[in-house]
């Protein structure tokens, strides 16, 4: 599994001409990354005014990016299994036409799946901000620059999991489905693009 690679060994496999893993696990490792210093922030022991509420905000927001850094770890295999999923339905037999049909079939549904499953890291990585205004807002001021970095890098994981959301899109031929991911996709860019606006800038 890739999550079980030392980083030398992870960047290896990125950096090899294999297609995976992609920029769909890049995306999420940084995600994950981003979550984890927001983490490390929240589950300080000072707050910025060590005030109560303050304290009970940071260790909701704490509990909140454990369980969604998790999440991004495990997306980071997902995406890439995701794209095998891919690369094996084109290579399937097409001597028949059932064996056509078949195909494509296939090629449809491993293509919805590795559209999903980039879906899912801007949808985590929006929660993760969400989670993170808090830790932002209300961390300890001498970690202001880690929470910051966490913020700016689930906003670059979203928007780079977008990419890859779009680029798959156009291989889907169900244009309803199509359309539902590509509007689902716009507007979680667009709700990370304000958030890292309105925090970060605060």
């Amino acid at each position: 599994m890739l999550i079980d690679r030392t980083v030398p060994s992870f960047l290896d496999a990125i950096s090899a001409a294999d297609p995976t893993p992609g920029g769909g696990s890049a995306a999420a490792l940084v995600g994950a990354t981003g979550a984890a210093l927001l983490e490390m922030v929240a589950g300080m022991p000072k707050t910025r005014t060590n005030a109560i509420a303050e304290r009970e905000a940071l260790d909701q927001a704490h509990s909140e990016l454990a369980a969604i850094r998790r999440t991004l770890i495990d997306l980071i295999d997902r995406d890439a299994s995701a794209y095998d999923l891919v690369i094996a339905a084109f290579r399937r037999p097409k001597a028949t036409d059932e064996d056509k049909a078949e195909r494509r079939a296939a090629i449809q549904e491993a293509t919805r799946v590795a559209t999903e499953i980039p879906l899912e890291t801007i949808r985590v990585c929006v929660q993760a901000m969400r989670a993170g205004e808090a830790v932002v807002l209300h961390g300890n001021p001498s970690a202001a620059s880690d929470g910051k970095v966490g913020y700016r890098l689930l906003h670059a994981a979203a928007l780079s999991a977008k990419d890859n959301v779009d680029i798959n899109l156009g291989g889907i031929t169900d244009l309803a489905l199509q359309a539902s991911l590509r509007d689902e996709s716009q507007q979680l860019a667009d709700q990370a693009g304000a958030l890292h606006a309105a925090v970060v800038s605060a």
